[in-house]
């Protein structure tokens, strides 16, 4: 079994751009294209939040459109630049997906060789992520449903320090009780992140937790404890998890062809051209955001 992991997806509406400048509809597309060409082809896709970049029904309408075009099922669930009435709203149609109305985006795939389990970790309104006791109720009943099942949890949030001090301000609370849950139950071989646009692994709650790249754009490494966001063209990827019953979970990278006229126009810019982007992104959408979400 082959299991594709994207993440961090930004996708916009349609004709438009993230931060006026990175075509991330059209990223997602390539990373479509490129899973539907790989050979073997994965048996599944899931996709591990930040699949839009504001929760706009415009934007889940892209989401919808570009997806479509996968031949594996995929599953999906919100990261902090989503909005999880939305995301249910729009995908309502899916047997996997909660009812509309539903508390949360936890759910369980039972139909492959691996089990898979999608944990929403959003905090509506906040950038950082959460585990309440209502979640880790579900999970930990969710798991004890099926202890000699061999598990995938996918998240958005990683449970564990990065040591990238600025994205860590904005890490998962209740990470430290997730642990406690997990360490419990063994059949838990893998907790697949996103968040981070960067590839991580550690050890962590007896398994190992990881983060992929994004799809569209990946951030800085900065180990320094000064600075903060800076996006970095670094090679766009799809995590590509193997299962084997003999070794466990073995993971790659598979890496997106690039378009290196574009990488080499964005990474010329400055610091302060990149800032400057982001300002006016962020004052073009506000309208538009207050609009959407007073439906």
């Amino acid at each position: 079994m082959i299991i594709a992991q994207i993440t961090d997806l930004h996708v916009v509406a349609r004709g438009r751009l993230f931060y006026d400048m990175l075509p991330t509809n059209a990223h997602l597309a390539q990373a479509v294209a490129h899973i539907n060409s790989l050979d073997p082809r994965p048996n599944v896709v899931i996709a591990s939040g930040d699949l839009t970049e504001h929760g706009l029904a415009e934007e889940y309408d892209s989401l919808r459109e570009i997806l479509g075009s996968l031949i594996p099922p995929v599953f999906l669930i919100p990261g902090n630049h989503d909005r999880r009435e939305g995301l249910l709203t729009a995908f309502a149609d899916e047997d996997y997906m909660p009812k509309p109305d539903a508390s949360f985006v936890n759910y369980a795939v039972e139909t492959f060789p691996l089990r898979l389990i999608g944990l929403d970790t959003t905090a509506p309104e906040h950038n950082y992520g959460l585990i309440c006791e209502q979640r880790l109720r579900w999970l930990d009943d969710t798991l004890s449903a099926r202890p000699d099942s061999p598990t995938l949890i996918f998240m958005h949030h990683p449970p564990f320090r990065t040591g990238v001090q600025w994205v860590d301000a904005f890490g998962l609370y209740g990470g430290r009780m997730m642990e406690e849950v997990v360490r419990r139950h063994r059949q838990v071989v893998r907790i697949a992140c996103g968040h981070i646009h960067r590839p991580i692994h550690v050890a962590w709650g007896g398994t190992i937790a990881s983060t992929s790249p994004s799809t569209c754009h990946q951030v800085a490494l900065n180990l320094s404890g000064r600075g903060g966001f800076e996006i970095t063209m670094e090679p766009r990827a799809v995590q590509l998890h193997v299962w084997d019953q003999s070794y466990g979970l073995i993971s790659h990278l598979s890496y997106i062809p690039a378009d290196y006229e574009e990488i080499a126009i964005l990474n010329s810019l400055t610091s302060e051209d990149r800032a400057q982007l982001l300002a006016q992104n962020r004052r073009d959408y506000e309208e538009l955001c207050k609009t959407e979400y007073n439906r």
